[in-house]
């Protein structure tokens, strides 16, 4: 279940679709001091974003396939 305003949700999806991103570049970005803004937790949770570890043994953050569709759906709806 998404807690996070769908909206928020899908732009961290946009965000992340770009390219991998490092778990601790997200949690810089992403940070929020409102516990009820779970967008991170929220999309991996749902299996629309998951984490990795990438070669480098660093942990990648990244969308995954549901996580690129249901964000192309939800900005189809919202136009």
């Amino acid at each position: 279940m998404i807690e996070a305003p769908e909206s928020l949700v899908r732009d961290f999806l946009e965000w992340l679709d770009r390219r991998p991103r490092t778990y601790s570049e997200t949690l810089e970005v992403w940070r929020t001091s409102c516990p009820r803004l779970t967008v991170l937790e929220d999309a991996l949770e749902a299996g629309l974003a998951a984490r990795r570890a990438s070669s480098g043994g660093a942990t990648v953050i990244e969308a995954t396939e549901e996580g690129r569709r249901w964000a192309r759906a939800t900005s189809d709806l919202a136009r």
